[in-house]
This record gives structure tokens, sequence and C-alpha cells, in this order.
């Protein structure tokens, strides 16, 4: 989808560069240069407040005027402090919020016909301003499903992770959520209604927004709390991760519970029948946010930008938004692309965020599976059979390859709650890592990770870790008092 958008007409922005939406930017203050009451994004798409109009910042409002008859602006983020809160005075960022900068990221609107490729390139010029970028759109599948039911199949890829060892040892802990960061969940699916929590939708898009032969289906116009899959990729995430085993294997993260964040939007492209996912980046890290605020302690984010695609003074899409997770003690999850070349997709190849690559029955790399010295391991991603729109189906590719791992992470983390152990990303990424069972013999692995994900193996590793850490403390004690 990536290239056709590339060959897609957008004279607002760079020819060469992925698709941007008309009319709309993302500025990055530096820390004490943000106005003071500016609306949140929500609160604003809500119709709780109204936008601010130009920043009241001398330097940025000159080179925004020289550009643009009308600015509004608005804040990014909302603050963890407010979240259901109507009044927008409340919105009080805290210090980990500041430091990172999700307090002066703000979202400006300008119109349609100005040049945004220039105007950003201006405001680059400033000292006061840290970062500015266009509203690039993101989009899934990565990979590909094909309606089918065949119970015997959905078995093969979690019996080579010991899936069922695993759960037998750590069922999962209800109280445990993970965020499903993708196209929604059907919240109906027999597998899934009785696993989900109630979810929440950030889309929000105009139909002008997207280039001419870009068609939008379902919901797709303003946030609210109605997370519905209109294409299918959450879903089959979802089904991999909490199935409740109706009429495929249980999901690997037991009887954790899964929060729909719905980032992205169903779409009919030129030449293809199937709808596929589409979401403004930004959306997407406002929807992160939410659910990281909300108390998901593990996310699966089965989507991606090529770097490739990106200018190179433009910042790494997600960056702060991992920086927020990691901060906030998150486990994040995400698949490694599936370009078949040695690249980064990001949010994948950010420090902070366990990245995935695929493998097919044999316990050989998937061919599409996207290598990288930043791929942590790599799991099942060819064959796999999870839930669907209307039942179950097939499904091949990185995005169906994460949802194993963030599974097993989810197992991990209520371990470590059971056992009154504090863990975060980077504990989960070394044990995973470290328990991983090796590629089938003869295999160029190169860029494919330390091996591939056997859940039973890592609670074992962290069971293992757990009891020498206790037995050496309670040496320590005993030396003290003997």
């Amino acid at each position: 989808m990536t290239r056709l958008l590339h060959r897609l007409a957008q004279p607002w922005a760079r020819a060469d560069g992925a698709y941007s939406i008309p009319g709309t930017l993302v500025v990055k203050l530096c820390l004490g240069e943000a106005p003071e009451h500016l609306p949140s994004l929500l609160d604003v798409r809500r119709n709780v407040s109204e936008p601010a109009r130009f920043l009241n910042v001398e330097p940025v409002d000159r080179i925004l005027k020289h550009f643009t008859d009308d600015c509004w602006v608005s804040r990014l983020h909302s603050s963890m402090r407010t979240w259901g809160k109507m009044d927008p005075s409340e919105d009080v960022f805290d210090d980990v919020e500041h430091a990172i900068g999700l307090s002066r990221t703000l979202h400006l609107e300008v119109d349609d016909e100005c040049s945004i490729a220039n105007l950003i390139d201006a405001l680059r010029q400033l000292a006061i301003v840290e970062e500015a970028s266009p509203q690039y759109l993101c989009s899934v599948p990565f990979g590909t499903m094909v309606q089918a039911l065949d119970p015997a199949e959905a078995r093969w890829p979690r019996e080579e992770i010991h899936a069922p060892e695993a759960m037998a040892f750590e069922p999962g802990d209800a109280t445990v959520i993970v965020g499903i960061v993708d196209t929604g969940v059907e919240r109906h699916h027999p597998e899934l209604k009785r696993r989900l929590r109630s979810g929440f939708n950030t889309v929000d898009f105009d139909r002008s927004d997207l280039a001419t032969g870009i068609r939008l289906v379902g919901h797709w116009s303003g946030p609210d709390s109605d997370p519905e899959d209109f294409v299918g990729h959450g879903t089959a995430c979802a089904g991999i991760i909490g199935a409740a085993g109706e009429h495929i294997p249980a999901g690997v993260a037991g009887e954790c519970r899964l929060l729909p964040i719905r980032v992205l939007a169903a779409a009919l492209m030129p030449g293809r029948e199937e709808p596929v996912g589409i979401g403004a980046v930004y959306d997407i890290d406002m929807g992160l946010k939410r659910g990281i605020d909300l108390g998901a302690k593990v996310l699966n984010l089965s989507f991606g930008t090529a770097a490739s695609s990106l200018e190179p003074a433009d910042p790494k899409p997600h960056t702060d938004i991992v920086k927020y997770g990691v901060a906030r003690g998150c486990v994040m999850v995400a698949a490694s692309g599936n370009s078949g070349k040695e690249e980064n997709f990001y949010p994948a190849a950010h420090d902070g965020v366990i990245a995935v690559g695929g493998v097919d029955r044999t316990g050989k790399p998937c061919s599409f599976s996207t290598r990288g010295q930043h791929v942590a391991l790599s799991s099942p991603g060819e064959g796999i059979v999870s839930a669907n729109l209307h039942g179950y189906a097939k499904a091949s590719g990185t995005s169906f390859a994460a949802p194993f791992v963030a599974g097993t992470a989810a197992l991990l983390v209520s371990y470590a709650e059971g056992r009154a152990e504090p863990v975060d990303g980077g504990d989960v990424k070394r044990i995973l890592k470290k328990s991983a069972q090796p590629f089938a013999a003869g295999t160029d692995a190169r860029g494919c990770g330390a091996g591939i994900l056997d859940c039973q193996a890592a609670l074992r590793t962290m069971e293992k870790e757990f009891d020498e850490k206790n037995s050496a403390a309670l040496a320590v004690a005993g030396g003290r008092h003997g």
C-alpha cells in the first residue's frame, strides 16, 4: 500500500515521501516554550473545546502567517491525570509527560493549499522548535488473510511454542491488560466477547484527507468508545492473544484481558477487494498514550512505517510515545515488517520495543520477514488460524507473529505479579531472548533475533531467576543474623 500511496499525487508534500494528510502538521516545541491553556485534540474533536487560533508564540506565528491565512492549534495529547474529565482547564501534565515532550507536542491545522513541506522546513530553522513533521499515514496489514477453519491447523503454532504447557504453569491474571492497538476488534465474536474490556477509537478522518481512489468504509469520523473492526486485522491479532478456545486453541495470554484500541480505519484501495487499515501516525500515538494511561501493561503493535519512506530530517514515528511507555513500565511488542529485507520499520526498530520476525512450520524464517539487528526473536507467522470478522481465517505475516510474543509477555507479567516481583519491558525482552529455541539447522537466520519463541521456557527462566534472587537474599539475611 505504501508504494501505491507514493504514486498518488500530494502537491502539499514531497512527492517521494510517505503519504501525508493535507493541511495538518505536528510541531514539538522546546521545553518551556509551549503556550499554556491549549485544549487537547481529543477535547476539540469531542466539541468540548475550541482550538486556539495560531500559537501566540511570535517567531512561530510569523512563519505560519507567511504560509497560511488560518491556523488552528491544539495539544496532541491529554494528560494522564485528566482522562474522563470534561473541564479542559484541569489538563495538568506530570513530570514524565513534560520531560518526554508530550505536553508540548502540538497539532496544527492550516489551509489545505498550504505547502506543508516548505512550512515544515521553515519551522525547523527556529531554535524553539524541537521537531516538525507532516501527519503521515501508516497502514496494515503486515500480511494476508483468507477465510478458513481447520482446528487441526490452528494447533501447530501454539504447540510449536509450547503454549499449552506454559498456560498450565501460569494461566494468566485477569487484572493484566493487553492493548490491541490496531483496526479494532469484533466485540461479539464468541472467541473474544468474554475477554474484552471496554475499548475506544481515535480514528478521525475527513474524506478530503485521502487521495482520490481511496474509499473509507465503516466508521471513520470522530473519536468515541466504539472500537469495532471493519478490516479483521485487529480481530485476528486479538484471537491469537486471547481466544476463549471455542473452535481454536485458547489465546496465548490465558485469562489476561484485552483492551481494543482502534487507531486504524478501514479503506478500500484501487485494485483491491478487501479493505486495509490506515491511520494517521499521531492518531495512533494518541491511542497508544490513552491505552498506557488506562493501565495496559502489554501492547501489541502489528503495524509500522518504513524508515525509507521518511525524509532524513523527519522524526522517527512513535519515538516519544515509546519513551512514555518505557517510563510507565509497559511491555511493547511490534511486528518487524513484511518487506523480506534488512531494514527498519517503526515502532519495531525503537529501543524499548520487542521486535518480532516470523518463522514457518519448519522453524525457518519466513521469506517475507523483515530482518535487522533490532529484531529480538521470531515466532510462528505463516498459516496462522485465528478469529476473523465472519468466523475464522488463516493469516500470514509478522503482524500475526507479534501477538504470540505479546501473549507470552502477558503470562510473564502475570507470573511476576503472582510472585510480587516488578518487571518491565527490558526484563521481558531479555528473558524471551535467553529462553528462545534455535532456528532450524542450516538456516540463514541473520537479523531474525535470538531464536524462536518458547513460552514454557520463558516462564521457567523467569521462575529460576526469581528463585535464585530470593535464595541469594535469604543467604545475605542469614549471614547478617548468624
